[in-house]
């Protein structure tokens, strides 16, 4: 998934065949290098510094001095390049070393060449004014330097270094040298001073945006349609680097209007253009929606779906990672991407012996199949199986993405009996295998785009197990993230996170809409029905609508905190023989006190609002929960707000729940009604207080076991 978060993974990729790059042509043009298999440090370090002071002495128009230049920046590339042996002799013993490629490299930065390199980036002075005849190795020599500091930018450390020494604005005027017409040479130089350019950027955010404060991006895109294929390669490389996590570029590459020109060399035939083509769309693209929608509406699509069957397999990953990429816009963009003929290669490409093939598609097909539309087309075109083969894969990557994948097309109960069939339920309840994926979709809920975290979420909220949902919705906020779709103004996302809720809410290890009574901290003492409202051994007299109740004390201090504080407490009901009871029914009193005595009653819809009433005034809990079971029965989807209300006013807390319950089922009626984003605002509070009580309650009770 978005462990397709992008690394500068298609830059690595680049840089792994950058000396292949670079070497390209050289042999045309190459001085054999003579050095002997047994040279020591020492003399290692004599010959570089001998050709550093041929590049200080030699910069100047005169054929001599070019020539030479030439040749010494040519010896510097060779021993950036080699890997050589060095000779040791302590006391006439000889003893034959390795020296890696990148400790040559420092040894060169060591003895002061990349001052000497960058100096001969430009063409020196002529020496007569009037001079307008051939140059001497004109752009020969710039295109060696070029070509040498690219090698020596490989060390990230020597990439600051060669920046300050002055070579970006030079390296920038050497990309504009097709303007003055074209030639090998020009087109040799150009494409050395784009490598360079691409090396020193590498994962270096102050050089890219250096780069373009110094002009370096237009001049590289309008070499994108240079007619040297080399040189479209070296531009498109340079800006997929300088584009990378670097909105300030992505948006100047775009205002330079390189979208119509790297959607053609999408269809090229040459693979190595289309693979730079592709790399650079996937970083512009990479966070950032708008550029999404310009590279959509440039007419990207079809031709990144046209490269999944490409001979290259490079190409086919990138687009495949450019297509989940897409299918994260909008709903319509996954669908049409169905629709232009994405999956049959996507499956296919799930067969593919190389792993990162298998990753990218997996990753691809797991956006798509987060739209209803595509899941059942998904299954249709047999993409179910091969990707619950990939769920035993040893590369836990590719594992979460086809997991996705999986958890997507579940959504559609058509899906089911393929499952089944091919023992996909199973695979995704593996313990293990749970942990893994469900680590990595809570990576992604935290740290992926806003659009993933609420579909991971979603997700999580149908197939997560009972003891996951607190570190899921609580620990990794996952809680919050279906509660902002609920608040959206989106009627689908609405929808959707009403049906995730109400999933988690009704879990088996829920609570149930209406709970019982809490335990009463007071052991409770029951009289018995045939005490109710019995004058025998009655100590004390209610008169409720002019008529007398008989009652007895210790059975009313042993029943609510009410009672305990009226007759035990300071009140002047404490010494009385009849108590007033002004604000009461004779038929809710008489329920109440009979709930009072036996423990239970039937409450009927028609007295349950008045003893719901009477028993919170009371504290009667555990009336109070009867009351608010019975009414809960009556909730509608007319009066679910007065419902709420009532709820609010008593504080009953199981019939708010009740309600909560009510309008995240009943959403589809809901919705269309007048007041529905009123109440939402209303209920979200709760709603949060709520979900918190029903996904931490199994944990507490698991932690209390213990």
């Amino acid at each position: 998934m978005e462990n397709q978060n992008r690394h500068e993974q298609p830059t690595r990729s680049a840089r792994k065949n950058l000396k292949r790059k670079l070497e390209e042509d050289l042999e045309e043009d190459r001085k054999i290098v003579n050095l002997s298999p047994r040279h020591t440090r020492q003399d290692l370090i004599r010959d570089v510094r001998t050709q550093v002071d041929i590049l200080d002495s030699t910069f100047s128009s005169i054929d001599a001095d070019r020539s030479t230049a030439k040749c010494a920046i040519h010896v510097l590339s060779e021993l950036a390049k080699n890997v050589l042996e060095v000779l040791d002799d302590p006391g006439r013993r000889y003893l034959t070393l390795c020296v890696l490629a990148e400790e040559m490299v420092n040894l060169i930065v060591d003895c002061g060449a990349v001052p000497a390199l960058v100096r001969h980036l430009q063409a020196p002075p002529l020496l007569r004014a009037d001079d307008s005849g051939l140059k001497p190795y004109e752009h020969e020599v710039e295109k060696g330097s070029a070509f040498t500091l690219g090698l020596l930018a490989v060390k990230p450390e020597h990439q600051q270094l060669i920046v300050d020494a002055g070579a970006l604005p030079l390296l920038v005027d050497l990309l504009k040298r097709h303007r003055d017409g074209h030639s090998r040479a020009v087109n040799g130089v150009i494409r050395r001073a784009a490598d360079a350019i691409t090396n020193l950027a590498h994962e270096n955010s102050s050089i890219k945006t250096r780069v373009r404060n110094e002009g370096g991006i237009q001049p590289l895109v309008e070499l994108l349609g240079f007619i040297d294929p080399k040189v479209q390669r070296a531009a498109a490389g340079a800006l997929r680097t300088l584009a990378f996590k670097n909105d300030e570029n992505k948006n100047k590459i775009v205002k330079a209007n390189a979208l119509p020109t790297l959607v053609l060399m999408l269809r090229s035939e040459d693979a190595a253009i289309h693979y730079e083509a592709v790399g650079v769309i996937g970083n512009l693209v990479h966070s950032s929606p708008n550029i999404k929608k310009e590279v959509l509406l440039a007419g990207a699509l079809q031709p990144v779906i046209g490269l999944l069957s490409s001979c290259c397999l490079e190409s086919q990953r990138e687009a495949a990672l450019l297509l989940g990429q897409f299918a994260a816009t909008d709903s319509d963009c996954k669908v049409h991407i169905v629709q232009r003929g994405a999956v049959p290669p996507l499956i296919e490409m799930l067969q593919c012996p190389d792993s990162q093939l298998r990753e990218m598609s997996a990753f691809a097909l797991g956006r798509l199949a987060q739209d209803a539309h595509n899941q059942a087309g998904i299954a249709h075109s047999g993409g179910i199986f091969p990707l619950i083969k990939l769920l035993d894969s040893k590369n836990g990557s590719l594992q979460h993405n086809a997991a996705f994948a999986l958890y997507g097309l579940a959504d559609n109960e058509d899906n089911i009996a393929d499952f089944i069939r091919f023992g996909g339920i199973q695979k995704l309840q593996d313990g293990e295998f749970v942990v893994q994926v469900l680590n990595h979709l809570l990576y992604l809920m935290r740290i992926a785009e806003k659009v993933v975290q609420w579909q991971v979420a979603l997700a999580l909220a149908h197939l997560c197990l009972p003891d996951d949902r607190k570190s899921i919705f609580i620990d990794n906020n996952g809680l919050e993230l279906l509660l902002e779709l609920l608040d959206s103004t989106n009627a689908k996302q609405q929808r959707d996170s009403s049906v995730a809720l109400y999933k988690l809410a009704t879990k088996p290890s829920s609570l149930s809409p209406v709970d019982t009574a809490p335990p009463s901290p007071t052991p409770q003492v029951y009289l018995g029905e045939q005490y109710v409202n019995n004058p025998t051994l009655s100590d004390v007299t209610f008169l409720v609508e002019g008529k007398r109740f008989y009652a007895h004390r210790i059975c009313l201090l042993a029943s609510s905190d009410a009672f305990r504080a009226m007759f035990d407490g300071g009140y002047r009901e404490k010494n009385a023989k009849d108590v007033e009871i002004p604000n009461i029914r004779w038929d809710v009193f008489e329920l109440m006190m009979r709930y009072i005595y036996t423990g239970s009653v039937d409450v009927s819809l028609d007295i349950a609002q008045e003893l719901l009433r009477a028993s919170d005034q009371y504290l009667l809990e555990g009336l109070k929960r009867l009351c608010e079971y019975a009414i809960a029965q009556d909730i509608s989807v007319e009066n679910v707000p007065l419902m709420y209300e009532l709820s609010e006013a008593f504080n009953a807390i199981s019939l708010k729940h009740a309600c909560i319950l009510f309008i995240l089922e009943k959403f589809d009626k809901l919705s269309h009604m007048p007041w529905y984003s009123h109440l939402i605002q209303r209920v979200l509070p709760e709603m949060r207080s709520y979900f918190a009580q029903v996904l931490s309650r199994r944990h507490i009770q698991a932690d209390l076991q213990q």
